[in-house]
């Protein structure tokens, strides 16, 4: 149950060999003496290189696309609009919490040492807890502008200010910041011992917590809590959103009215349909040991997989990106 709010992903762990209460006092706040090893895809040796290439191949295009994302639409002055400079952040977000996971993923598919500290471990939650909660709230920030957008088109500059539009970027990174020290404080009052090997390739809430030689009921609550809470909030924005969206392009005489809200729209609800939508089913996958399997190839799909995704759903939709793009091919 308390996995199901964890605001990354849920993991399989396999714990190192039982302590007695004796050893658990020797072992007490010793966390700097702490390991932890990712086993990732170890048990299938032979696919390890194919692997590595993919997933190389997955980074080098999420790098590519969201750094990409971000000149374009630095650069193109028909793009200093408030949708794209919440694009991106997206972009920006993306980069960061797909770079705090996929380096340590590759490096364990090549090396057979998979270690990795009690402070590098924490340190990856942290930082990808941070970005991940972003996005979600930069998420429902952007379903609110495409609200503004269509249901007050005449207010839209107005509503819609660069000062508005920073506030709230700066609010989502300022609430997913207090998000991740919360969570991150509430782990570092645990105690741990010894070495741990954690059936996943990324540190996570769910797996650290388990191999905790002390009681982690406040922190699981904790961010139960906190998780369910954000999750069902900006969720509630969205759907909110989209209802007058929906009820106000219905009401649209032109069709040609339609399909451009439609179009402009449907980029975005794509984005958050596979987001959004990996983290349900992440959550619902039951924990038995046949699901692991299921668990891992959905976490490579949230963590991996969905910031390469974004810059293509929001490139490949939009006219004036594309158009940018083959201008900087031409000038090159």
């Amino acid at each position: 149950m308390t996995n199901m709010a964890s605001p990354i992903l849920m993991s399989g762990v396999v714990h190192g060999p039982p302590y007695t209460e004796g050893t658990l006092r020797d072992h007490e706040n010793q966390s700097g003496e702490v390991t932890f090893i990712l086993l990732g895809f170890s048990e299938y040796p032979e696919l390890q290189g194919p692997l590595f290439l993919v997933f190389l191949t997955i980074y080098t295009v999420t790098v590519l696309g969201n750094l990409g994302m971000i000149t374009v639409i630095h650069i193109n002055p028909k793009l200093h609009t408030p949708m794209y400079f919440f694009l991106s952040h997206l972009s920006f977000v993306d980069f960061c919490y797909s770079t705090a996971v996929t380096p340590k993923l590759l490096e364990n598919l090549v090396v057979e040492d998979r270690t990795i500290s009690f402070t590098g471990c924490i340190m990856q939650f942290f930082v990808a807890c941070t970005f991940v909660v972003t996005e979600t709230l930069l998420l429902a920030v952007m379903a609110y502008d495409r609200f503004v957008a269509v249901c007050n088109p005449l207010l839209y500059t107005v509503v819609m200010s660069q000062k508005l539009c920073s506030l709230l970027v700066g609010a989502s990174y300022l609430c997913a910041l207090a998000y991740s020290l919360t969570f991150t404080y509430f782990l570092l009052k645990l105690s741990f011992c010894g070495t741990n090997f954690i059936n996943n390739f990324v540190c996570e809430h769910g797996a650290i917590v388990a191999v905790s030689c002390s009681d982690p009921y406040i922190s699981q609550m904790i961010i139960l809590v906190c998780a369910t809470f954000n999750e069902i909030s900006t969720l509630l924005i969205i759907l909110t959103s989209y209802v007058f969206i929906f009820i106000t392009v219905m009401k649209m005489p032109s069709t040609g009215g339609r399909h451009k809200v439609f179009s402009t729209c449907s980029s975005h609800l794509t984005a958050i349909t596979i987001f959004h939508g990996t983290i349900l089913f992440l959550y619902c996958v039951p924990k038995t040991k046949s699901s692991w399997l299921m668990v891992k190839v959905a976490s490579v799909f949230y963590t991996v997989v969905i910031p390469m995704l974004n810059p293509l759903i929001y490139s490949l939709r939009n006219k004036d990106v594309k158009e940018t793009v083959k201008k900087l091919i031409n000038t090159k």
